[in-house]
């Protein structure tokens, strides 16, 4: 049994909130995504990315037939073949509404996104959201982020954080949804145990928030709606000026 809660918060400088979140426990499928472009495209493309993806994990989940429009990838799951194609449609969705509207010109999203079917885990991910996994006191980044700093740690990991935290091009993404008619999408998989906790999060929480801050709130989390409230209070109160989304999902049943 899946149980999970979702919150997001428009932060402390800006009047509107580009993040998205989906949440459906009976699916199985968890999304946060994190807009940006102006005159609220930003908005737009993380509702659109959500959307699209919610919407192919629906349509794939009956027996009806359905396409494949990205073919299938041998080396993953069924499950994993379904959200790969789903954050597929969403960039495909994104990009095409950037086209047609001159107001969306540039406009992108991120996309984080778990689907959990039994005790099997898919992730899908572009660009900077992130998925953390809390299992066995210990606290587990199971994506790597779209940004110059994440593909130089992809490359040399014995650099230094504090280093690399001050870096001019830290933030810079190296890619997201709608930039290109085609995008990578990054798909990993993994089996979960009873009790094991997921935080889906945007940039507002992971950038203000160290790991080891976010650890000890998963740590001590027991109502998922508390949990999810203390950390985004937590990116507030450090002065997060991004919005902030946080989504946390528990997995319940026997160990």
């Amino acid at each position: 049994m899946l149980r999970a809660y979702g919150l997001t918060d428009p932060g402390t400088t800006r009047t509107s909130n580009e993040d998205s979140l989906f949440v459906d426990e009976t699916l199985g499928l968890f999304v946060v995504a994190d807009g940006m472009g102006g005159h609220a495209a930003g908005e737009v493309a993380s509702r659109l990315a959500v959307e699209a993806v919610e919407g192919f994990i629906r349509r794939s989940q009956s027996e009806q037939e359905f396409s494949w429009p990205y073919g299938i990838d041998a080396t993953l799951s069924y499950e994993s073949n379904r959200l790969r194609t789903a954050i597929g449609l969403a960039n495909r969705r994104v990009f095409r509404a950037a086209e047609s509207h001159d107001d969306y010109t540039g406009m992108g999203s991120t996309v984080v996104a778990a689907l959990v079917s039994g005790r099997k885990l898919s992730v899908g991910n572009v660009g900077d959201s992130r998925l953390y996994l809390w299992s066995d006191s210990t606290l587990t980044l199971l994506t790597v982020d779209d940004t110059w700093i994440g593909m130089l740690r992809a490359h040399n990991t014995s650099l230094d954080p504090e280093v690399l935290a001050r870096h001019p091009m830290r933030h810079v993404l190296t890619n997201v949804l709608g930039a290109r008619e085609e995008t990578a999408v990054r798909v990993t998989e993994r089996e979960l145990r009873a009790g094991d906790l997921l935080l889906l999060c945007s940039d507002g929480l992971h950038g203000p928030v160290p790991d080891d801050v976010i650890a000890a709130h998963l740590g001590a989390a027991g109502d998922l709606a508390e949990a999810a409230n203390r950390l985004v209070r937590e990116a507030l109160d450090r002065g997060g000026r991004d919005n902030v989304t946080a989504l946390l999902v528990r997995l319940g049943g026997e160990p």
